[in-house]
């Protein structure tokens, strides 16, 4: 069967290619600059913009199974979840999985509402937030961060990718919503210590006041909507952020890797 995985450069898209391809699946990966997708060579890479459905008529043609991303590389969410529920039937999809994004929104809606098995994946924090760090590590062993005492039971990547390969290619997860979190609830100051261990040197943490963060973000570009978004988040985690959750071991038979793993398998990305 072919699946088309959308998002498949993203952290967690490159990690559903490479499990679908491990267990047999032709893939197929949508991307608006196909150009530029460093995908293994047996990936059918196709241009096309969740943005623009009228551009994604071939990318669902003779596919059984669709992963969906909610965001189409900006802060807004998609609003074309009627049209891609469309493409879905048209095309008799058999499975779709929606990797949401923190609220539920068009997607999500019109998904449930057609006539292709469902399932809808929610995980908390990514791991692959920390790279964020990698830089700042590499030059002085220095992370600054805000809000020293939240915790938060991030999720690794590989692991959120296991639970949607298998809902794309085994029966038994249809509409179902599986909320995904780490086996730990960890602070900054904890993940820091992580991979200050996996590095094998000391790595130290500078509280930055919630002022400092917010000038940070927007710096960065970060619209004022979701700069207070980002600090309710952080300042004051609400319980499935920190809420540590089985889904990932009686999805797939295995524990969720834990944060000094996800550390490890990327040390040398903070050398």
């Amino acid at each position: 069967m072919t699946i088309l995985v959308t998002g498949a450069t993203g952290n967690v898209g490159r990690h559903v290619v490479e499990q679908l391809l491990g267990k047999g699946h032709r893939v197929r990966a949508l991307s608006r600059t196909p150009q530029l997708a460093t995908l293994p060579a047996e990936v059918e890479v196709v241009g096309g913009d969740l943005t623009k459905p009228e551009t994604l008529g071939a990318a669902f043609d003779g596919v059984s199974g669709v992963h969906l991303t909610t965001y189409n590389g900006s802060e807004a969410p998609l609003t074309t979840g009627p049209e891609l529920a469309e493409l879905v039937e048209k095309a008799g999809v058999r499975r779709v999985t929606v990797l949401w994004s923190g609220q539920e929104g068009s997607v999500e809606r019109a998904v449930r509402g057609g006539t292709a098995a469902w399932t809808l994946i929610q995980p908390g924090e990514f791991m692959s937030n920390s790279l964020a760090w990698a830089e700042a590590v590499r030059v002085d062993g220095v992370v600054r961060e805000p809000y020293p005492q939240a915790l938060n039971a991030t999720i690794h990547e590989g692991d959120v990718a296991a639970v949607i390969a298998l809902a794309l290619t085994e029966d038994g997860h249809e509409a179902r919503t599986y909320r995904l979190s780490g086996p730990q609830a960890l602070t900054v100051p904890q993940k820091i210590a992580a991979l200050g261990a996996a590095l094998g040197r000391e790595l130290r943490y500078v509280e930055l006041t919630d002022e400092q963060a917010r000038e940070r973000w927007r710096s960065s570009g970060v619209s004022a909507e979701a700069i207070e978004m980002l600090a309710a988040w952080h300042s004051n985690p609400p319980p499935e952020g920190y809420t540590v959750v089985p889904t990932v071991a009686e999805v797939t038979g295995r524990p969720a890797r834990t944060y000094a793993a996800w550390a490890a398998e990327h040390v040398e990305r903070f050398r």
